[in-house]
């Protein structure tokens, strides 16, 4: 019973992800049914709600492939750095409440950014450099920066190691 809960804990993310995304496939599904119900509906206006109905599991599947594909990149390469000890240590103080203290993600950002405009071809310093982003509270940066990570790493760069 012990491992069972310790194998949870290891992958509560995963798992919470897995229900999400089968929950949104539910949506989509039922989303797809009711778009192709009101195509075969003669009604023409029924025809058009129907064909701007099937937009939405469309952009939605699209979204949850592309989402579940960017985590699936980042968690490999998180692997491929903590094999190398690569992976920035979470050494910052925190609040209280857990949240780490702006300042100190500031002056440690600092040094990741430094690393990164040095080897700007070396998917491991944006890597790093997203922890950072992250750390400072700026998601839409640490996301930004994820991606050229990935992008850097798959396109085989001589930095890369793949």
């Amino acid at each position: 019973m012990a491992n069972v809960l310790s194998a949870l804990k290891a992958n509560r993310t995963k798992i919470w992800v897995g229900a999400v995304s089968l929950l949104l496939v539910f949506y989509l599904v039922v989303s797809l049914q009711r778009s192709l119900l009101l195509l075969s509906d003669p009604n023409l206006v029924a025809k058009a709600l129907g064909l701007a109905y099937l937009v939405l599991p469309i952009i939605g599947a699209w979204a949850l492939v592309r989402e579940l594909l960017f985590g699936a990149r980042t968690e490999r390469l998180a692997r491929i750095l903590e094999a190398e000890g690569g992976l920035p240590e979470d050494t910052l103080p925190r609040t209280p409440a857990g949240r780490i203290v702006r300042e100190a993600a500031d002056l440690e950002f600092e040094k990741y950014r430094a690393e990164a405009e040095a080897a700007p071809g070396d998917w491991r310093s944006w890597f790093r450099l997203s922890c950072a982003y992250d750390a400072a509270g700026d998601r839409k940066r640490a996301r930004a920066t994820m991606r050229d990570a990935v992008r850097l790493f798959r396109s085989g760069s001589p930095e890369a190691g793949a």
